[in-house]
């Protein structure tokens, strides 16, 4: 009996011990901002505003507005400053018309919705470092645009499965370009606590083409997760 009393007692001073070294890092980070030294990941919604160019020839992009999603992952190096990788995507519709160079050659309108990826190398700079501070934000990376046009005639490949018998399927090429962009944006952050925060900011991603330029606004909120 007096075994399992003093297992007891080392076991409620043990835990009593964890919280109260939990206790003086959660103060530690309320007093000079929580951010300090962790990681974090979120989940993102949104809304990319229209463009459209034109080129020399004729030629001419218009593309829609539309929501999307994303994800990002980060390290907070400092109260003030974080390195993340973030990903954007949506599908606008678009209307492309290309004017060929042949004159007798009519022009070729194409009515699609297309895929854009934007993949981004981000630094964050925050004010304060307290749990609401305002930002700037800026990086550099790469966006992938897909027209979802096909550009040839199917690659079909065929195999023998031992449960669903002879299968052939068909996929289908299209016209894509990956190119570099960089961002700039500012924002407002608000850590709810030491685990949640969210965020919310209006950024332009500049996408350089080969005869013109792309440049999108977008709006953000971040619900995400510190550890």
């Amino acid at each position: 009996m007096f075994k399992r009393i003093t297992l007891i007692v080392l076991l409620l001073l043990t835990s009593s011990t964890a919280l109260a070294q939990y206790d003086n890092r959660k103060k530690e980070r309320s007093n000079f901002g929580s951010r300090d030294g962790r990681f974090e990941t979120s989940v993102i919604l949104a809304y990319q505003t229209g463009a459209s160019d034109t080129s020399e020839g004729g030629s001419s992009l218009d593309i829609d507005s539309s929501a999307g999603w994303g994800v990002s992952f980060g390290w907070n190096w400092t109260a003030h400053l974080n390195l993340s990788y973030r990903l954007l995507s949506n599908s606008p519709k678009y209307i492309a018309v290309i004017v060929p160079e042949d004159p007798e050659q009519l022009p070729q309108s194409f009515d699609y919705k297309m895929s854009k990826y934007s993949h981004q190398l981000n630094a964050t700079y925050y004010f304060l470092e307290g749990a609401f501070s305002p930002f700037l934000i800026g990086g550099v990376g790469w966006t992938k645009l897909d027209s979802n046009v096909p550009s040839g005639p199917p690659q079909t490949g065929c195999w023998w499965d031992p449960w669903w018998g002879y299968i052939c399927t068909g996929e289908w090429n299209t016209f894509s370009t990956s190119k570099f962009t960089y961002n700039i944006g500012a924002g407002v952050r608000w850590d709810i606590n030491n685990a949640v925060f969210t965020r919310a900011a209006y950024s332009r991603e500049f996408i350089s083409l080969k005869n013109g330029s792309l440049n999108f606004d977008t709006v953000t909120l971040e619900v995400g997760l510190m550890f």
